[in-house]
C-alpha cells in the first residue's frame, strides 16, 4: 500500500515519444496542474528513437504529422526518421518538457482506489519497484508492442543460410552491400526499404506480398507549402497549412469511402503509368479490399516503382511455401533466390503496453470496454490512452485526446468534482470496432482493444474537424459522471454486463 511519503502527482504520462511531448505540452499550458513523463526507455523519442532501418520516414505529410504548436520548416513533405526525432529533442528542450522526463522507468501496474480516488501506479526502475500515485493517467505508449514485431512462422526458416532481420530489430552492422535481399511484406516499412536499401548498395530487391497494397505518388518536396510559409506569417502558415492537408486527406478518405469502385480504379491506373511493361498490375497492385479499408502506402517521388523500373527490384505475389538454404521457394513454384531476408511483417498492436489495470481491486480487460469519444474507458476513473487517427496523421488525432483530457481537469477544477467516469448504457449500444481497418495487425488485436459504439461519444473517431468541434463546443457530461472524492465509485464492469 502507499505511504504518506509516497510521490504524489497531478498527472502522469506513460511515453516520452511524438504523443507524450504533446500531452506535456497541452497540460503544461492548458491546466494548472503538475506533470511527470515516464519512459520505459532509456532516450525519448519512441517510434523514431527505436526503429533504425534504412530510409525510416513518415507516411503522412508533415503539416500534418508535426506537432501543432511547433512549427516543422523542413521542405521535405514526408520526413526521416533522424529528422522527426530531432525534432522531438528539441521540442521538448525548448518548452522544458524534457526536465519532466523519468528514463528507463517502465510502468507495470495501475491500480485505482476509489476510497482516495487516486491512481497507484506500480514503476520498475533499473530492477527496482517503486510506487507512485497519481489523480489522473495519461498513456500516451503508442499502440504496438516495442520489444518485438510481428513475426508469422515461416516453414524451414532454420535451413536458410543468410541473416533473416525484422525491422523492429534492425541490427547496426547489417552488411547489405551488393547483396540480393527479399523483403517480405507490402506496407509502408517494405515500400520504404526497397528504395533505401538499393540507394545503400544492395544489387537486388525483391518484394514478396501476400496481398498487394494501393499506393500514392507525393513529390518529395512541397512547393505549395513553401510558397505558403514564405508569404504568411510562420504561426499562421503552420495552422493553415495544418487544417488544409487535414482537410485534403479526409475528403479523399470520405470520398474513397463512398465510391471504392472508382478510386480502385484510379489509384490502379496511376500504379500502371508508373510500372515497366514486365509488372503486370494484376496481381502485383490489386489489392482485395476497397481503397482505405487499410491505410494507403506512399512512395515520395515514385521511389518505389523507379526501382521497379530501374530491373533493380522486382515483386512477387503470392505465398510462401517455405525458406531454403538460398531464398524462398513460393506455392506456385517459383524460387526468390536472396542473401538477406527481412520480415516487414508488421507489428503487434498493443495498448497500454502489457499494463495491469484494476478498479477497487477488479481487473479491467479493455477488449470488454467501451472507449468514450475513442480514449475514456468505461468504468474507468480519470484514465485516458492517447490513440491518433487510423485515417489522417497519428498526431492529430493525440492532440485531440490530450485537449480534451485538459478540458476535463478544469472542468474538475471549477467544480471540485475530481473523478470524471465515463458510463455507457449497453443497452443502446452497439460494439463497433475502434478503427475501420482491415489491417493485419489491427485484426490479429480484437478482442484486446477497446470498443467503440455505434453512436456518439462512443463511436470511432474518423473525422478531425468533427473531433474538434466536440472539444470546443461538446458537453462534458453526456455519457460523463463526476463526483468529489471519496463519495461514489465507479459502475463495476461485472454489473454493467447484466444491462
Amino acid at each position: 500500500m502507499p505511504t504518506a511519503t509516497t510521490e504524489q502527482h497531478d498527472v502522469l504520462i506513460i511515453g516520452a515519444g511524438l504523443s507524450g511531448i504533446n500531452a506535456a505540452y497541452r497540460v503544461q499550458t492548458e491546466t494548472k496542474r503538475d506533470y511527470t513523463i515516464l519512459e520505459g526507455r532509456a532516450s525519448m523519442g519512441g517510434t523514431w528513437d527505436l526503429f533504425r532501418y534504412p530510409g525510416i520516414r513518415s507516411d503522412s505529410d508533415m503539416n500534418t504529422f508535426s506537432l501543432p504548436f511547433r512549427v516543422w520548416r523542413d521542405a521535405k513533405s514526408l520526413a526521416d526518421g533522424p529528422a522527426i526525432l530531432d525534432y522531438i529533442k528539441t521540442t521538448a528542450a525548448e518548452f522544458g518538457i524534457d526536465r519532466h522526463i523519468r528514463y528507463n522507468t517502465k510502468v507495470k501496474a495501475l491500480s485505482w482506489d476509489s476510497s482516495t480516488s487516486r491512481w497507484t501506479v506500480t514503476v520498475e526502475t533499473n530492477g527496482q519497484t517503486q510506487q507512485l500515485v497519481a489523480r489522473w493517467v495519461l498513456s500516451a505508449s503508442g499502440y504496438y508492442r516495442y520489444d518485438a514485431g510481428y513475426l508469422p512462422e515461416f516453414p524451414g526458416r532454420a535451413s536458410f543460410k543468410g541473416p533473416v532481420v525484422h525491422p523492429q530489430a534492425w541490427p547496426e552492422d547489417l552488411d547489405y552491400k551488393d547483396k540480393r535481399v527479399a523483403v517480405i511484406g507490402s506496407g509502408a516499412t517494405a515500400i520504404t526499404l526497397v528504395p533505401a536499401m538499393l540507394e545503400r548498395g544492395a544489387a537486388h530487391m525483391t518484394m514478396i506480398q501476400r496481398s498487394p497494397s494501393y499506393y500514392m505518388m507525393l513529390n518529395r518536396e512541397d512547393t505549395f507549402s513553401r510558397v505558403v510559409r514564405n508569404t504568411l506569417p510562420e504561426g499562421f502558415a503552420h495552422t493553415l497549412l495544418r487544417f488544409l492537408y487535414a482537410a485534403r486527406t479526409l475528403l479523399f478518405f470520405f470520398a474513397c469511402q463512398a465510391f471504392p469502385k472508382f478510386f480502385r480504379g484510379v489509384l490502379q491506373g496511376m500504379a500502371a503509368k508508373q510500372l515497366p511493361k514486365s509488372i503486370p498490375v494484376d496481381p502485383h497492385f490489386t489489392p482485395s479490399y476497397n481503397p482505405w479499408d487499410q491505410r494507403l502506402c506512399v512512395a515520395p517521388g515514385g521511389d518505389l516503382f523507379e526501382c521497379l523500373r530501374s530491373g533493380k527490384a522486382d515483386m512477387v505475389t503470392g505465398h510462401i511455401e517455405h525458406f531454403t538454404d538460398k531464398g524462398i521457394l513460393m506455392k506456385d513454384g517459383q524460387h526468390v533466390n536472396a542473401d538477406i531476408i527481412v520480415t516487414a511483417t508488421g507489428l503487434q498492436m498493443e495498448l497500454l503496453s502489457d499494463i495491469t489495470i484494476t478498479v477497487d481491486g477488479e481487473l479491467v480487460k479493455l477488449g470488454e470496454r467501451y472507449a468514450w469519444q475513442g480514449q475514456l474507458l468505461e468504468g474507468v476513473p480519470n484514465l485516458s490512452i492517447i490513440i491518433g487517427y487510423s485515417n489522417l496523421s497519428w498526431t492529430c488525432g493525440s492532440d485531440v485526446c490530450a485537449r480534451m483530457v485538459c478540458k476535463l481537469i478544469n472542468e474538475q477544477d471549477k467544480t471540485g468534482k475530481d473523478v470524471t467516469v465515463p458510463e455507457a448504457d449497453r443497452t443502446q449500444l452497439q460494439p463497433k470496432q475502434i478503427m475501420s481497418l482491415s489491417s493485419g495487425y489491427f485484426q490479429r488485436a480484437k478482442g484486446r482493444i477497446p470498443m467503440a459504439g455505434n453512436k456518439a461519444p462512443w463511436a470511432p473517431r474518423e473525422n478531425y474537424f468533427r473531433d474538434l468541434f466536440a472539444l470546443y463546443f461538446g458537453s462534458t457530461r453526456d455519457s460523463l459522471r463526476s463526483y468529489a472524492s471519496g463519495t461514489a465509485r465507479p459502475v463495476s464492469a461485472a454489473a454493467k454486463k447484466t444491462q
